[in-house]
């Protein structure tokens, strides 16, 4: 066996098509600084069918370097591919790991190929490639999920980790499609939908909303892409910016208030056409708003590239989402939206005073028409309080349930098959992992998407490999995977960055006017199968915080809210409708 996994590594290493796109000098399409402070440069390039991933990383220094993998929770265990210049001008470069988090020790099988290795006054580079899957234990897989890549280096040659030096940070590594591969039409037009000198209340969490109109055009138009609009020192209050498009027979407020306070008008409109939130990426082209940083929720790249850089700062990939090529969202019709609601999370866990805010999402559209309407499909746990994991739990699934046969009924329209081409994951700070499962007559067809890396620093818009259709009739199951060892009391759905979200939205098209479909348990079920009484859900709600919460008591609650009756609540752009009769999914 070990001789044939050899055997088929070496294969793959030695693919004419890797060797061909992916050799010395090819250019790689993608980069990230991989420190605050501009020193890690890191390009990277992938190829799915030799299943073979290249790097290029560039230190600020004349001693080693190391790249590699690692995990959430330890260092130990690392891989790690270091390499460097010595003195005379020889080349070392060996595939390692790290048998605790300071000692790096070699690994008895050497997956890593080496591309190049130079090293000038003041930059060290190193370019290998290596396989996405190695016979090794000491090599980590490289996934469709998100990768801690860990990168290191050394003032000198001596191979000893400084953790000064150590820098991890989460990548999605195999991103499909490349901006650079998109068509950008000549008669681009750029709308921004922002709050203005909005101060920031001193609260932990505001959800801060305002209507605002859509460009009136004559006729029909595209948006094909979006970007968010930062401003700088408020970038890490900014949790995530929403767009939601409103009915056109919807009465809207005006001003700026409270998204779910005493208002209700505030959260009118309900059907998500763009987001972005912490930890996707920030545009550096939109003046200066903005920086180099991080597409739904806000962690980032830094700044650009001085000019003594030699990294190019034309290799950095816009840092926006672009749709494909043919598809966009439609405005200028009488069935498109002319108002949006406009949402801005903000988490002043500081209690900052004085701090305005003008930050917003930058769209791009044009009268080139592609040829379809896309939507957004939000589905999941309903957030409120019913939905609630445990504290201690080293491991807690939650599960939301979308019924789409009722979405004819709902919908009072025929709802033609959907084709999803990309997704967006969210959770808050619990989350661990989420994925979306496909069945059909009672049979599970297929997972639609799935992160069982998830990080909440890290919330991207992504490309699916392949489209896949969703028919009238289907069922979708989310499953939300939480880790609460830190907390000693229950963590409720809401709105706040300590309570949790379970949602994952669907890009698809064609557009039809379903904005969400989401599910939660049967919550005075869950309270009497854990031995309290209920007479009401918010009363089952109450007496959770009665629950000895142990290992066995937790593992308990997650089956019985397995096996508990789902309610689905289908939302249209204006309208909400519950549904009782969901199946159970123990």
């Amino acid at each position: 066996m070990t001789f044939l996994c050899r055997l088929l590594l070496l294969g793959a290493l030695a693919a004419p098509s890797q060797g061909n796109r992916l050799g010395p000098t090819s250019r790689l399409r993608y980069s990230r600084f991989l420190d605050t402070s501009n020193v890690i440069f890191l390009r990277w390039d992938f190829d799915l069918e030799a299943e073979i991933i290249t790097f290029e990383l560039q230190v600020r220094t004349v001693g080693w370097v190391g790249l590699g993998v690692t995990d959430r929770y330890t260092r130990a265990g690392s891989d790690l591919v270091v390499g460097g210049v010595l003195p005379d001008g020889n080349v070392y470069f060996s595939d390692r790991h790290l048998v605790d988090e300071d000692t790096l020790a070699e690994d008895g099988s050497q997956d890593a190929k080496l591309l190049g290795l130079t090293e000038d006054a003041v930059y060290t580079t190193m370019r290998f490639s290596r396989p996405f899957r190695s016979c090794d234990p000491h090599d980590q897989d490289i996934t469709s999920d998100t990768m801690r890549v860990l990168a290191a280096y050394g003032p000198d040659d001596t191979l000893k980790l400084d953790r000064e030096r150590t820098f991890v940070k989460s990548i999605f590594l195999l991103q499909v499609v490349h901006p650079d591969d998109l068509e950008v039409p000549e008669d681009t037009i750029i709308h921004d939908l922002e709050l203005v000198d909005y101060l920031i209340p001193e609260d932990d969490t505001t959800y801060a909303c305002t209507f605002l109109p859509l460009p009136i055009v004559s006729e029909k138009h595209h948006i094909y892409k979006f970007e968010p609009k930062l401003v700088e020192h408020n970038e890490s209050m900014v949790h995530h910016i929403l767009v939601y498009a409103c009915g056109n027979a919807s009465a809207l407020p005006a001003g700026i208030n409270e998204c779910y306070g005493a208002d209700p008008a505030f959260s009118l409109c309900s059907q998500v056409v763009v987001g972005w939130a912490v930890g996707g990426t920030v545009s550096p082209g939109a003046g200066n708003m903005q920086r180099p940083g991080g597409t739904w929720e806000a962690g980032g790249l830094g700044a650009a590239p001085s000019s003594q850089s030699s990294c190019d700062q034309t290799s950095l990939p816009p840092q926006s989402y672009q749709f494909p090529d043919d598809v966009g969202v439609s405005i200028g019709t009488p069935l498109d939206p002319q108002w949006i609601r406009l949402e801005i999370h903000y988490s002043n866990f500081h209690n900052l005073p004085g701090v305005y805010d003008s930050s917003g999402i930058r769209m791009y559209y044009t009268p080139r028409l592609r040829k379809y309407d896309m939507g957004v499909l939000q589905l999941g746990v309903f957030t409120f309080p019913i939905h609630f994991i445990p504290p201690g739990a080293e491991s807690y699934l939650s599960y939301g349930l979308c019924k789409t046969e009722r979405f004819l009924e709902i919908s009072g329209a025929p709802v033609p098959d959907i084709q999803v081409f990309g997704y967006l994951l969210h959770t808050h700070l619990a989350g661990r992992a989420l994925q979306a499962v496909q069945y059909r007559n009672g049979t599970q067809l297929r997972t639609i998407c799935k992160d069982d890396s998830y990080d909440f620093n890290l919330q991207e818009t992504r490309d699916l490999p392949h489209r896949i259709s969703i028919m009238p009739g289907d069922e979708l199951l989310i499953e939300c995977h939480y880790q609460t060892l830190d907390r000693d009391s229950v963590t409720f759905g809401g709105p706040s960055t300590i309570n949790e979200m379970c949602l994952i939205f669907l890009f698809y098209y064609p557009r039809n006017n379903i904005s969400s479909c989401m599910g939660y348990p049967d919550i005075l079920y869950v309270a009497q199968e854990l031995g309290e009484e209920a007479s009401d859900p918010m009363e089952a709600v109450m007496v959770l915080n009665n629950v000895e919460w142990t290992p066995e008591t937790i593992k308990k609650s997650e089956k019985v809210c397995k096996e508990a009756q789902q309610v689905v609540v289908i939302k249209t752009i204006d309208v909400s409708v519950r549904i009782q009769d969901a199946t159970p999914w123990g």
